[in-house]
C-alpha cells in the first residue's frame, strides 16, 4: 500500500469537478472586484455591496459550513443579495455589478469552510 495517495485509499474524496467550477467563478468575480475597486470613483460604496452580502450570506450559512453548503446557497443568492445591496446606498451602476460583488463575497466567505483549501 506504500506509494499510495490518500485520495487512491478512499480516506480523501476529490473535490466534484461542479464545486471546483464554482470556486473559479468565485475567484474571477473578486478579481473583478479588486479591478473595480481600484478603478471606481467611489470604492466605499462598493466596499459596502460586497460588506451587505457578507452580511446576508453569514445569516443564511452561519459561520460552520463546507464549501458544498455554500456552493448549494449560492444557487439561490440572486434574489437575497439584490435586496441586501438595494438596502445600502449602492454606487451608480450596481445592478451591473451584483454578480461580481456577490462572486467576491462567496470567494471570501470561502476561506471559512471547515473544509477549505486554496
Amino acid at each position: 500500500m506504500a506509494g499510495f495517495s490518500l485520495l487512491h485509499r478512499g480516506i480523501v474524496a476529490p473535490m466534484p469537478v461542479a464545486l471546483d467550477q464554482t470556486r473559479r467563478e468565485w475567484e474571477q468575480g473578486n478579481a473583478r472586484l479588486q479591478r473595480e475597486l481600484r478603478e471606481t470613483q467611489r470604492p466605499e460604496a462598493v466596499r459596502a455591496e460586497l460588506d451587505a452580502v457578507t452580511a446576508a450570506l453569514r445569516r443564511r450559512v452561519g459561520q460552520s459550513f463546507s464549501l458544498s453548503e455554500l456552493a448549494d446557497l449560492y444557487t439561490t443568492a440572486d434574489e437575497w443579495a439584490r435586496e441586501a445591496v438595494a438596502e445600502t446606498e449602492p454606487a451608480t451602476g450596481w445592478p451591473r455589478r451584483l454578480a461580481t460583488v456577490t462572486e467576491a463575497a462567496f470567494h471570501l466567505y470561502s476561506r471559512g469552510a471547515v473544509d477549505y483549501e486554496p
